[in-house]
């Protein structure tokens, strides 16, 4: 699997990486031998990228992943973790957390993007993963936090990265608008963008984008199947959309693309993984893997060729946005490891 750099650093990302969320028990409870063998199988599909964070399973994705690399020489992978929310002990427990994920609700999340709230949440993240050092480390939806994350968190990143600690450095948002702003006006290297550069959401393309070209900053794209409307050959009327029930125009319009992805002998969930990669300044597609079935699928699917004129065809019948770059090969990709 090639690699990517993130630009101005000297951290690679490999194209493909593993959202590590669903092994905190994202929705549904993750058997840990299943946790275990998706990392597994992450590895042997060549995937070196993973990306976890302390809200995910209040802890438990960490503890999980930083389990499963320990078995592998750690300068041949590289991980990612977040701040902005720190664990503190729950004063209130009611059983199980309250924000989607399943397990005991020992701990609470505490908004917290000051800079001694930075040093706490990487040094607890390295406690919990067993690591030394995190390649890279991102705010963690900032949205409501733009002063404390811009003015206190950033820099203390950028200090840390200046001092050889972290490799790389930025923000994870589900909006495009203010990733932009952390491009344009803080140390950022690469932003975690999720959810708006899809078959269904090219809303990036009039911020985020734009200011990674323009700065030669770096773009991790998540959320490409938009919570699970472009997961499937055919989407069904009961399928999510960023989190929701997906409204029926939406997945009126996703069959609409998958009847063009097969025309062309391909298929949704392929395409909708390819896609971000037309653009220049994205450099990965992770995706959120809980079990050794789905990392083969996916892994498989990230490996299909795409035709070079489904993109032609989606952009000439309206179905895509007429402003989105043309991919540099028939795959979405560039010819070059950047």
């Amino acid at each position: 699997m090639r690699h990517r750099k993130i630009k101005n650093t000297s951290v690679e990302l490999t194209e493909l990486g593993f959202g590590a969320a669903v092994i905190g028990n994202l929705y549904r409870a993750t058997p840990p031998d299943d946790a275990a063998t998706a990392i597994e199988a992450a590895w042997e599909s060549g995937i070196r990228y993973f990306d976890t964070a302390p809200h995910y399973g209040l802890g438990l994705s960490e503890q999980r992943l930083g389990a499963a690399l320990r078995q592998y020489p750690r300068d041949q992978y590289v991980v990612s973790s977040k701040v902005g929310r720190l664990l503190v002990p729950n004063e209130n427990p009611q059983g199980i957390d309250s924000e989607g994920f399943v397990v005991r609700d020992d701990l609470c999340r505490q908004w917290d993007f000051s800079r001694d709230g930075v040093l706490r949440s990487i040094e607890a993240s390295l406690e919990r993963m067993g690591l030394n050092r995190l390649d890279v480390v991102y705010l963690h939806d900032p949205d409501d936090h733009w002063r404390q994350a811009a003015e206190e968190a950033m820099p203390a990143l950028a200090e840390l990265r200046d001092q050889g600690v972290i490799g790389a450095i930025g923000a994870g948002m589900n909006q495009s608008a203010m990733l932009a702003r952390f491009l344009r006006e803080t140390a950022a290297d690469v932003v975690m963008l999720a959810g708006r550069y899809t078959l269904l959401d090219q809303s990036a393309l009039d911020d985020v984008l734009p200011a990674a070209k323009e700065l030669d900053k770096s773009v991790v794209a998540v959320g490409v199947f938009n919570s699970g409307l472009l997961s499937r050959l055919r989407p069904t009327d009961d399928l999510k959309y960023d989190y929701q029930d997906a409204p029926p125009a939406l997945v009126a319009r996703a069959r609409a693309i998958a009847d063009v992805c097969a025309a062309h002998g391909t298929t949704l969930p392929a395409a909708a993984i390819a896609f971000p990669y037309a653009h220049s300044h994205i450099i990965n597609v992770t995706l959120g893997m809980r079990s050794r079935e789905q990392v083969t699928r996916n892994a498989e699917l990230a490996g299909q060729p795409i035709p070079e004129g489904l993109w032609d065809d989606l952009r000439a019948q309206g179905l895509i946005r007429a402003d989105v770059p043309t991919a540099e090969n028939a795959h979405g990709r560039s010819p070059r490891c950047l």
